[in-house]
């Protein structure tokens, strides 16, 4: 799917090879000693094709994520920057990673020399409008800083960040011809600006706002900017009509800021964001840089991001500590920090909250991230899981059931299912209840209990009848699992008939199994099956599934992969199933077929969430050496270094979530119950530091690339059998060691009482 892009001369891939090959040997001291992990991330891996990772300089959870943007070229410029493109815009304070919509990217500067057009250049003029090309081996990206030389201007923008706050740093060519453009017009194909807000206050100060439509409805951004050199001139334009005076309000407004002689050819500027105010954004930039050493704010953001890379430790050869810890990187940049350093957040029914006592959280992209990216924040980010879950409260306060996908406080109800829910039942079951756990009860019901998208007929225990409306086997599979979750803190809180009703719905997936064709289906009002049927068949947002078909839709039981094996009318049928589906030659087929079925082996599709488990389904039939291979085939095909380095979007953190379990040997099929079933560790050994002092070790002895199965294994010196491990057994600590090798072990993991629950 990267043919286009294998093809480009791309100049700077060499330099960035060179760049990450060094050992991490060196330590830095952020309170105690770190390994110096940031030395093998590789931001730009995921930048080119279909990735769509921002690339830029953030914190871990930052509120801020300060980068390029491009000019805009399409879909695979959904962050604002692909690697393919040679040109810079400006620098945007707001970014989205991974997502298949773009939104953000918004308060946006630029430095200029020379004249300053209104207008932005375009792919093939950056003459006439604003903007310049560049080259990407004079481009440095890595965990909290980037740099860039901007050719048209010959001016080197550096910059770095804090939680909320920007720091930019230009270097210009001389002393005298220094000018910055701030625009607010700017936003990526999908937002529009809809109110736009600039002011001068001070001699080096400058706060506006703005506020726009696009996939978030009503996104409100409120910013302040501190310069480092006094303001020379300023000229207000709404679009390009003048706007005199020191302050203006439009839609589409601009500045022009120019500067008198500079010392040392330097301009620095802190940008403060705010989802309140900018008298709040301003307090941002005093509560987190209060200087002006932006070496200082570099080293931080390294320390932050080594603190946070430092939370699993692994060995593994040089290919995969680049994959694993960029992976890990990838993971932290969303949910987002949503509240200023005061507490204060706006909510999803526009109110300010002020001081709220928990870190509120957006960019929730559930349909992707509660199958792996929050089952691992539970062994990785423990002291995030209860304020996520306090966000996810606050959100349904706010607007009367949990969110979907929440961004920027706006509930943007995009895909399928209520996985909110699934994220909440994790965090109880594994012990996490600092928040209002009747409140979270009430909440789950109550969203499960909603009547669109057919959960009407989802509560009277009947099928999505297909020709009431698309994507219903989608739907109901997703619902599904969520049920299954219900249920099972129904069942901790001795809600017995609630218990009850939601097994019940939790087993509706079984209503979709066609056994003549041993496959999910759409089914009629009628009781027949849409037919004409074809399991290669893809047609995106128009049939009855959700960037997918029958091959990869009929696997999406994760909560149940016994029942599932039951539907096919056994274990032999069901491996003869699932081997088809890696096997199968023939392509998807339709004119429309998703773009997000990518990352192929046979019919199954890495790039798109909903397959992610489906490898380590063997496990259940007493097959887990197919897992293994699989594992190492997938790791082997679509994870690379390279910028085109993965083969579906990043989804905010679940493609590399994937990444990082399977790397360590082990994944979340089930969401919420707390197993991780185990498949082929790509690293040696690694170290899951979980928090006081408790750390799980995991070893694979003799491993390689030949010795990929497991033959035996102890936990705690002790024999194991088991082909899983659970959630206890980490947060516990303890070691756990894989001796591998070359053929598949016929014992380990087969026998029935040995497979995950």
């Amino acid at each position: 799917m990267f043919a286009k892009y294998s093809k480009i001369a791309f100049s700077g891939i060499v330099a960035f090879s060179i760049l990450f090959t060094e050992p991490a040997v060196s330590q830095v001291k952020t309170g105690k000693q770190h390994l110096e992990y940031t030395q093998y991330v590789n931001p730009f891996i995921g930048s080119a094709g279909h990735g769509h990772v921002f690339v830029g300089a953030n914190v871990p959870f930052g509120a801020v994520q300060l980068g390029p943007v491009n000019v805009f070229e399409g879909w695979d410029w959904c962050s604002g920057y692909n690697y393919a493109s040679n040109t810079i815009l400006g620098f945007t304070h707001t970014h989205l990673s991974g997502t298949g919509i773009g939104d953000l990217n918004d308060i946006l500067l630029l430095p200029v020399s020379g004249k300053v057009p209104l207008t932005k250049g375009t792919k093939e003029d950056m003459v006439t409008g604003y903007g310049s090309y560049f080259l990407h081996k004079n481009e440095i990206s890595k965990p909290g800083y980037y740099s860039v030389l901007l050719d048209k201007y010959k001016i080197k923008a550096e910059l770095t960040a804090t939680e909320r706050v920007g720091f930019h740093k230009y270097t210009f060519n001389a002393t005298n011809d220094a000018h910055v453009l701030l625009d607010l017009a700017d936003g990526i194909g999908w937002d529009k600006p809809v109110k736009t807000f600039i002011k001068k206050t001070g001699a080096k100060t400058i706060v506006g706002y703005r506020l726009s439509k696009g996939w978030a409805d009503d996104q409100r951004v409120y910013f302040a900017m501190e310069f480092s050199e006094p303001i020379a001139n300023i000229a207000l334009y709404d679009s390009t009509a003048i706007i005199k005076g020191k302050e203006g309000e439009g839609v589409r407004m601009k500045a022009v800021i120019d500067f008198a002689t500079l010392k040392n050819k330097q301009v620095l500027v802190k940008v403060g964001l705010s989802p309140v105010s900018y008298e709040n954004a301003s307090a941002n930039i005093k509560a987190e840089i209060p200087t002006w050493d932006f070496d200082k704010t570099v080293k931080q953001a390294n320390s932050k991001w080594n603190a946070a890379l430092n939370k699993i430790q692994i060995k593994a050869d040089e290919k995969t500590m680049k994959v694993f810890y960029t992976s890990l990187y990838h993971t932290m940049f969303a949910p987002s920090i949503f509240n200023d350093a005061n507490g204060d957040y706006r909510g999803t029914d526009k109110k300010v909250y002020e001081k709220a006592n928990f870190t509120n959280y957006t960019t929730f992209s559930l349909w992707d991230t509660y199958r792996a990216l929050h089952p691992l924040y539970t062994i990785t980010q423990p002291d995030k899981i209860n304020d996520i879950v306090k966000s996810f409260l606050a959100i349904y306060q706010q607007q009367g059931r949990l969110p979907v996908w929440h961004l920027m406080g706006n509930e943007t109800n995009t895909m399928n299912g209520n996985h909110s829910i699934a994220v909440i039942v994790d965090a109880y079951l594994k012990g996490y209840r600092d928040y209002d756990t009747a409140l979270a009860y009430e909440a789950i019901k109550k969203t499960a209990m909603q009547t669109r998208d057919g959960m009407d007929y989802v509560q009277k225990l009947q099928y999505i009848p297909a020709d009431t409306m698309l994507e219903t086997v989608g739907n109901a599979l997703e619902y599904a699992i969520d049920d299954w979750c219900i249920a099972q803190m129904a069942k901790a809180l001795n809600k017995m008939e609630d218990f009850a009703y939601f097994s019940k719905r939790a087993n509706l997936y079984k209503l979709y199994f066609d056994k003549e064709t041993t496959f999910m289906r759409g089914k009629l009002a009628n009781g027949n099956w849409r037919t004409p049927f074809n399991p290669l068949s893809s047609a995106h947002r128009k049939d009855d599934y959700v960037e997918g078909n029958a091959w990869q839709y009929t696997w999406l039981v994760p909560q149940d992969p016994h029942g599932l094996i039951d539907l096919f009318g056994g274990e032999d049928k069901f491996l003869a199933k699932l081997d088809a589906l890696f096997l199968i030659t023939d392509k998807v087929e339709g004119e429309e077929a998703s773009p997000d079925i990518s990352g192929l082996i046979g019919q199954y599709a890495q790039g798109n969430e909903p397959n992610h488990h489906i490898p380590y389904l063997y496990a259940y039939a007493g097959q887990p050496w197919k897992t293994a291979k699989l594992i190492r085939e997938i790791d082997d095909k679509f994870y690379s270094t390279k910028p085109d380095g993965l083969c579906g979007n990043e989804d905010l953190g679940q493609m590399s979530a994937w990444y990082v379990f399977s790397a360590m040997g082990f994944y979340s099929v089930n969401p919420a119950n707390g197993v991780y079933v185990l498949g082929s560790p790509l690293v040696n050994n690694a170290t899951i530091n979980y928090k006081g002092g408790i750390s799980f070790k995991l070893t694979a002895i003799d491993n390689s690339r030949t010795n990929m199965y497991i033959q035996k294994a102890e936990y705690n010196g002790k024999p194991f059998t088991k082909s899983y491990i659970t959630h206890e057994m980490i947060t516990k600590g303890g070691e756990l060691k894989l001796y591998m090798g070359s053929t598949p072990s016929v014992t380990w993991g087969v026998k029935k009482e040995d497979r995950p629950l």
